[in-house]
């Protein structure tokens, strides 16, 4: 009973692969470090990218479109590699070696890009403030971009999961530390965005690309360095396998037995005799009554042989069920996120862009670079953050009941409803264990997407609006051209997609016997996300040509 105590109940082992001391490892005191290294990570990301339209269009030599659309690509290149490094970490390598590895790609990343922005020969060469640029030096500059995006790929998904497995779910009141430690993991992103944003734009546009680059290079540095120096400290979960495999098992398995009647009875569903769950680093998951198709795939049949190990593309754990099920639940909210995302970019994009049209000055010396304007919503985050955490939370805990003051649908439909007027991110969901990394990954999807449809929305917009000689929406000179009528045309697309939230929770809270109905709501879910998007788009550019 006194080594219960002494080590984590969660499977975690230190580094050393020997089982987690409660004392010596976890907690706060190994979380200051992934802080850290998250801080100094986002400084790097956003100190980069807030601004990287204006190098794109001012040393590239790009327009406004190609420099936007180059960018909200990239970004969604490093919104969608995620997936790679969410596979790694939760089948092979683990959060721990995965952050480590994909970090040194990063800072290699980030000093090519420095090299390419400051070095003789690899940077444009510019006269009187007109640059031009080689397709060598070009390409150099990409290729440095999106070796950034691939090094994101194995950050972006694990640090928080990672941040996670430093608290026991066993123990309630480390269970109560992990929920504030999200807050604080939001906030120290957010300080490292408001330096960014502030201070490296500033140099950027005063002092140099060269030196703007370059800092952010140091800083990713600096991020590793943090992030190692908390080794001993860290608590690790083992990589539970494949995710993505498990998933394709159980459909597979589902498929085989689809004449298979599903017994009323869930215990009669195969699961392993063990206490703890087959899958590495993950608990045994109870059953639900939604989605019974999927419980086909768990079913015992007289060709299954179970003495020896049984086939998991035939026979399939409770626990393994459960998992799809819950990413199956998730999608329709996933689905959400995607139109957010795409206004959410217009702020490293179109924003910045239509910054440099307008009186930047405060008083006859201050002058706001326009790539700091979204400094406004990062000190609004950074300043609700703690309130959130201290103050809102413990309140909303009294009144509902629940651990977390609110539940997350609560969190994501209160954040969508903000994001109408003033585009705050909104939360961050849970899932199975084992999965972790892979759902963050998934999370992050939905801005990947969205990027890619800003993409596709200027391009469409672009192509459409600069018919017989007009010179469109989203000319070089934007004070030619409507930029308002893209801004209207995201703001109806946003109502749409608001509109489509009452279909999530009918998904998730569907029950026994509503087969038909989940069908019936996913489609509509489909159809609004998908054709009505497409629709609205059609009819709006419409309505502008004929009006």
């Amino acid at each position: 009973m006194e080594e219960d105590g002494v080590f984590t109940n969660d499977g975690t082992v230190d580094i050393h692969k020997n089982p987690a001391n409660k004392k010596k490892t976890g907690n706060w005191k190994a979380c200051r470090f992934i802080l850290g290294n998250e801080c100094c990570e986002r400084l790097a990301y956003y100190g980069m990218g807030t601004n990287l339209v204006n190098y794109l269009e001012k040393r590239l030599n790009m327009g406004n479109v190609k420099a936007s659309n180059s960018v909200t690509n990239w970004s969604g290149t490093c919104y969608i590699t995620p997936l790679i490094g969410a596979f790694l970490a939760d089948s092979y390598l683990g959060r721990y070696w995965t952050i480590a590895s994909f970090s040194i790609l990063y800072v290699f990343g980030m000093t090519l890009l420095t090299l390419s922005a400051s070095v003789k020969g690899l940077k444009p060469s510019c006269e009187n403030d007109v640059c031009q640029a080689t397709s060598s030096q070009t390409a150099v500059c990409f290729a440095a971009l999106y070796i950034i995006a691939l090094g994101t790929g194995g950050i972006k998904p694990c640090v928080s999961s990672f941040g996670a497995d430093q608290f026991d779910e066993t123990d309630e009141t480390e269970k109560k530390k992990k929920s504030s430690f999200f807050n604080w993991f939001y906030f120290s992103i957010n300080v490292g965005a408001l330096i960014a944003s502030s201070v490296l734009v500033w140099i950027q546009m005063n002092v140099g690309w060269g030196w703007g680059f370059g800092i952010p290079a140091v800083a990713m540095a600096i991020a590793v360095v943090f992030f190692f120096s908390g080794s001993r400290l860290y608590r690790v979960q083992k990589p539970g396998g494949s995710a993505l495999t498990r998933m394709f098992q159980v459909v597979v398995a589902s498929l085989r037995k689809s004449n298979v009647k599903v017994p009323e009875d869930s215990f009669l569903l195969y699961e392993t005799s063990d206490v703890e769950c087959n899958i590495t680093g993950s608990r045994k998951l109870e059953h639900t009554r939604k989605l019974r198709f999927f419980d086909k795939a768990a079913v015992q049949i007289e060709s299954d042989d179970i003495k020896a190990s049984a086939n998991p593309w035939r026979l399939c754990t409770v626990t393994q069920v459960e998992e799809l099920k819950s990413i199956v639940r998730l999608l329709p909210i996933w689905a959400t996120g995607i139109v957010f995302s795409t206004v959410y970019s217009q702020m490293s994009t179109m924003f910045v862009l239509q910054g440099n049209t307008m009186d930047q000055h405060m008083g006859p010396r201050f002058k706001i670079p326009s790539a700091s304007l979204s400094i406004f919503d990062t000190i609004s985050v950074i300043f609700w953050a703690p309130v959130y955490d201290k103050l809102i939370v413990p309140y909303a805990r009294k009144r509902t009941g629940h651990e977390r003051g609110f539940t997350q649908l609560q969190r994501m439909g209160i954040g969508l409803v903000i994001s109408i007027f003033s585009m705050v991110v909104a939360g961050v969901l849970e899932a199975p264990d084992a999965m972790r990394s892979m759902c963050s990954a998934l999370s992050l999807t939905t801005v990947a997407l969205g990027n890619y449809l800003s993409t596709l929305l200027v391009t469409v917009v672009t192509n459409v609006t600069t018919r017989h000689g007009k010179p469109g929406w989203i000319p070089d000179n934007l004070n030619r051209g409507h930029l308002d009528y893209f801004y209207w045309l995201l703001a109806i697309l946003s109502v749409i997609n608001f509109c489509s939230v009452p279909l999530d929770f009918q998904v998730v809270h569907l029950q026994k016997g509503q087969r038909k109905r989940l069908v019936m709501v996913v489609g509509m879910k489909t159809v609004l996300c998908l054709v009505g998007d497409c629709f609205c788009l059609v009819l709006f550019l419409l309505f502008v040509f004929m009006a």
